[in-house]
């Protein structure tokens, strides 16, 4: 079983490169460090970073030395973090990393970029209203295609072992910037439409998938603005399902959300193109959706979930050499609940990974980690990862050790 720990290039400028692989290889006795080299605006607590406990990560930035021949007469350009402008935090971790026998792979978030979409708003996704969101890049938009496919060839250059594709997709309405705010109702499926996109090309590919676009758009539009102007109807509340969906804005509407999937697993597609040698895994969120805050995700599975972003698991992981399930549950039982749903329908296990969180709200204890290891382990998982490393107390990466040995 391959293995990783998450990480940001500030960690390993505050504490060092050598310092977080003995920690990550020597402490925990994983095999890789997992890199973000395309990252989004955060501020996080840090426990035991010894330069900052709270740190304001630089938003829309890359992690690594771009090389601009592949951007060139590109709309989008990479912009270099101040790390990558004084040094190259991905190029100085492999070179550190073979010198130990260890591998590195890379962490990318390609469409959730506020830098790119503030700059560019043509290539942010659009509501039904006309708005756009600068904080999400369309997936369907092709100069923003053209950049992920750069990036993604770029970074793979390099020789890592794997690229984890996250934000590969659409995304809804809300986590999408910083002190959102809606207070007015307008209901599960009225906020389920406003996050979903119309801009010319999304219009495009639904019209190619045999979907009336236009009428959707028209029908989605006006039911918008009679929810803004007198609230959401009655009934209309509660986790956003595919029912609830039908039963209040029609068929027509699953029809024109079902066509997004298309649109990901073609650009997901084009990513493994440009990827060559280098193993694509696409992060698939739906378990952060729904365990993300509490650990403690609720109601059916959550690759169930995967249809409100664009994202068929079982069709991206013929087009990606691994799907990557986030296991944020603090309940093994839940775990193994999800985990049971992903290998309905994916079950060739060598096509699935597991990323873990060693520490709350996931977990809070070696033994609780280790059941979930077992789980992994007792299903044939031939890939486990841990998020992240920044984030834990170092005595978590004594949990992942105990976890893997069996101690």
């Amino acid at each position: 079983m391959q293995t990783s720990m998450f990480a940001f290039a500030t960690d390993l400028a505050d504490e060092g490169v050598e310092a977080v692989l003995d920690n990550v290889h020597g402490r925990a006795g994983l095999d890789e460090v997992t890199l973000g080299v395309a990252y989004h605006d955060a501020r996080d607590i840090f426990p035991h970073n010894p330069v900052r406990t709270v740190r304001y990560l630089e938003g829309g930035a890359v992690f690594f030395r771009p090389g601009n021949e592949r951007y060139e007469g590109l709309r989008l350009q990479p912009h270099p973090s101040a790390l990558a402008r004084t040094g190259d935090p991905l190029g100085e971790l492999c070179e550190a990393a073979e010198h130990r026998g260890m591998g590195v792979n890379a962490w990318m978030v390609f469409l959730h970029n506020d830098r790119l979409g503030f700059d560019h708003p043509e290539c942010a996704t659009q509501n039904a209203l006309g708005d756009r969101y600068l904080t999400d890049l369309c997936p369907a938009n092709p100069d923003v295609r053209a950049y992920v496919r750069a990036l993604a060839s770029d970074v793979a250059g390099y020789g890592v072992s794997n690229i984890f594709a996250e934000s590969l997709h659409f995304h809804g309405l809300g986590h999408g910037y910083h002190h959102e705010r809606y207070f007015e109702d307008i209901g599960s499926v009225g906020a389920f439409m406003l996050g979903l996109c119309f801009c010319e090309y999304c219009l495009e590919a639904a019209g190619r998938a045999g979907v009336d676009a236009a009428a959707v758009h028209r029908a989605v539009r006006e039911d918008l603005r009679r929810r803004l102007d007198n609230g959401a109807p009655e009934g209309d509340s509660g986790e956003i399902t595919r029912e609830l969906v039908e039963s209040f804005a029609g068929e027509k509407v699953l029809a024109y959300s079902d066509a997004r999937e298309q649109t990901v697993n073609s650009l997901a597609d084009e990513v493994s193109v440009a990827a060559g040698k280098t193993l694509v895994a696409f992060l698939d969120l739906s378990g952060a959706e729904k365990g993300f805050a509490t650990g403690k995700p609720e109601g059916g599975a959550t690759v169930e979930i995967g249809w409100r972003i664009g994202v068929d698991a079982a069709s991206l992981s013929t087009v990606c050499d691994r799907l990557v399930v986030a296991g944020y549950a603090a309940d093994p039982s839940r775990l193994a609940f999800d985990l049971d749903a992903y290998q309905e329908r994916i079950p060739d296990v060598s096509k699935l990974g597991l990323l873990l969180r060693p520490m709350p709200p996931d977990c809070r204890s070696a033994e609780n980690l280790a059941a979930k290891v077992d789980l992994a382990r007792g299903r044939g998982f031939e890939r486990l990862d841990f998020y992240h490393y920044g984030f834990c107390r170092l005595n978590a990466l004594d949990w992942v050790r105990r976890s893997l040995s069996g101690a």
